[in-house]
């Protein structure tokens, strides 16, 4: 493809982007005609993952981006040009009890789920009002809606991502820019796999016994949600037809929150 086609492509970010959720839609993006930033703090995972697009036909590239980091978060924008979509995936998890969870790792989570895409979104915002056009997607969690132990920050994060959300929402009402929050409830990935040895070595029971009482014993539907049925809410949140829907926190949980 050449530059000048690649040039006039509608550009996505997504952050944490070398795996997992992020990984699976920053595919999906690309498969759709995007010009797609694979960022994650791991530049080499991400110039693995940014190869595999280009090799199935999409236009992609890598970024290094630390979003705790400001002067990465700046890069990457100036590495954009422009940014259509932002995709606020980038995360991490600690288990543990609130006093024993280290001081700083419990600063670091908040600055990874919570002030990253803050700022990234402060970045970001300038040009999309500026061509009067954005769509934000934060990747939250259920644990933006419940709680549960052991992930006190975790839990704090992801809920005020849900109102970080609502407020910009309600700043941007005058241009045609949305911002939503994706709550699922757990995600087979590499994170969620460190999570269950964590949370089986905090209750002192099986791998097994996380995954069937603690992760899906919740959820009416027992069944982990897919990278799939995430990227089929993103298509819907990037369409025409969701013109509309902004500050909203669209739940897939399998009924969990319905109890």
């Amino acid at each position: 493809m050449s530059s000048s086609t690649e040039g006039s492509l509608p550009v996505a970010l997504v952050t944490g982007a070398a795996s997992g959720i992020g990984l699976g839609i920053a595919q999906s993006l690309a498969g759709k005609g995007y010009r797609v930033l694979v960022s994650d703090i791991n530049i080499e995972a991400a110039q693995i993952a940014a190869e595999g697009i280009i090799a199935a036909g999409g236009v992609a590239e890598a970024c290094q981006l630390n979003v705790t980091n400001q002067a990465e978060i700046e890069a990457a924008i100036k590495q954009a040009g422009k940014v259509d979509v932002l995709v606020n995936n980038a995360g991490m998890q600690h288990v543990a009890k609130l006093e024993e969870f280290p001081v700083d790792r419990w600063k670091l989570l908040l600055d990874i789920l919570l002030t990253g895409p803050a700022m990234l979104t402060r970045e970001v915002l300038p040009a999309m009002k500026s061509s009067n056009y954005g769509r934000i997607i934060n990747v939250g969690s259920i644990h933006g809606m419940i709680a549960s132990p052991f992930k006190s920050a975790y839990v704090a994060a992801k809920h005020g991502l849900i109102g970080f959300s609502k407020v910009i929402a309600l700043e941007v009402a005058e241009f045609d820019i949305t911002i939503n929050t994706l709550c699922p409830a757990y995600v087979k990935t590499p994170l969620v796999d460190k999570q269950i040895a964590a949370t089986a070595k905090e209750h002192g029971i099986t791998e097994e016994e996380v995954v069937n009482n603690i992760m899906l014993g919740p959820m009416p539907k027992k069944s982990f949600i897919s990278v799939e049925e995430m990227c089929g809410a993103v298509d819907y949140l990037l369409s025409p037809v969701a013109r509309n829907m902004t500050a909203q926190t669209i739940v897939l949980d399998g009924a969990w929150t319905a109890r």
